[in-house]
């Protein structure tokens, strides 16, 4: 006997909640139905996949091993529902994108307009977060597809250009690179270099679009987001890297700061649209990058 889709789903929803009565509502199902689900799973493993525990419920090795090849069948599983609702209308309905944060306030705004013009049925549902995150829910099948920089590991991914991103140097508006048409790497040496925290992946595109190595943690300050850098940038604290397509949205305007052009060999990063190798909405992560480019 083979377990069941309605089994493999009551796990996913078992592991996430880590508790029967919780999973039994996010399935819709009263908590004697989905226990009953578990113990036909078990049956079907012919081993225990969890155990009962005061503080909740704990997953045994079996079945954190079936947790995520269950993600992985129900994720397949809908991408075959998602492909056959929407033969011949590429782009309608549910897409679940993912960006990265020094991406997305700078692009989307002024791509989701254009994207609602060209694809009026689409319903685009979006996640914010850094790129570890959004390529685990990638490979999970909890998006459909992500924004994300390269350099960047993408083994079990297909992706799509988008678009080039130049790396730029930041500086107080009074500072010395403000009579520099280029800023090399070796001048930024003379400055406290203020950078993304650890899990930006901007922060090693930076470091390394100038051959750098990093501040250590407990010598530098770091930002969470690009509009607190740019800030304390501006009110003196050190120089910076920044993204053009930041720049270009207008962040540069927030503070009081000089930005230049670096003196290095394509000091860029490269922004691609990635999903999941296999998945059926390949052919429309080809067409929403295509639709990004512009």
């Amino acid at each position: 006997m083979l377990p069941t889709l309605r089994q493999l789903q009551y796990l996913k929803l078992l592991a996430e909640h880590r508790s029967f009565s919780r999973a039994a509502d996010a399935a819709h199902v009263s908590q004697p139905a989905l226990s009953a689900g578990i113990q036909e799973l078990e049956a079907a493993l012919g081993s225990p996949v969890v155990e009962r525990a005061r503080g909740g419920v704990i997953l045994t090795p079996i079945g954190e091993e079936a947790v995520l090849r269950a993600q992985d069948v129900l994720a397949r599983v809908e991408d075959l529902m998602d492909f056959a609702r929407k033969a011949g209308e590429p782009l309608s309905g549910r897409f679940r994108l993912g960006v990265i944060p020094t991406v997305a306030p700078f692009l989307l705004p002024e791509a989701l307009p254009r994207l609602r013009l060209r694809f009026p049925q689409l319903r685009l549902f979006l996640r914010e977060d850094l790129t570890q995150r959004l390529i685990a829910a990638l490979k999970s099948g909890a998006l459909d597809a992500a924004l994300i920089a390269l350099p960047y590991d993408t083994t079990g991914l297909e992706h799509a250009f988008v678009r080039d991103d130049e790396i730029l140097a930041a500086a107080p508006a009074n500072h010395r690179f403000a009579a520099m048409k280029r800023v090399s790497p070796e001048a930024l040496e003379g400055d406290e270099l203020i950078l993304l925290e650890d899990g930006h992946c901007l922060r090693e595109h930076a470091l390394a679009a100038c051959n750098l190595n990093g501040p250590s943690a407990d010598k530098a300050f770091a930002a969470t987001s690009l509009h607190t850098l740019m800030q304390m940038v501006g009110s003196g604290l050190g120089v910076s890297l920044v993204p053009a397509m930041a720049v270009e949205a207008g962040l540069a305007e927030t503070a009081r700061v000089t930005v230049r052009p670096l003196q290095a060999k394509e000091p860029k990063r490269e922004i691609v649209l990635a999903w999941r190798q296999g998945s059926s909405r390949a052919p429309e992560g080809r067409l929403l990058a295509e639709a990004l480019q512009a």
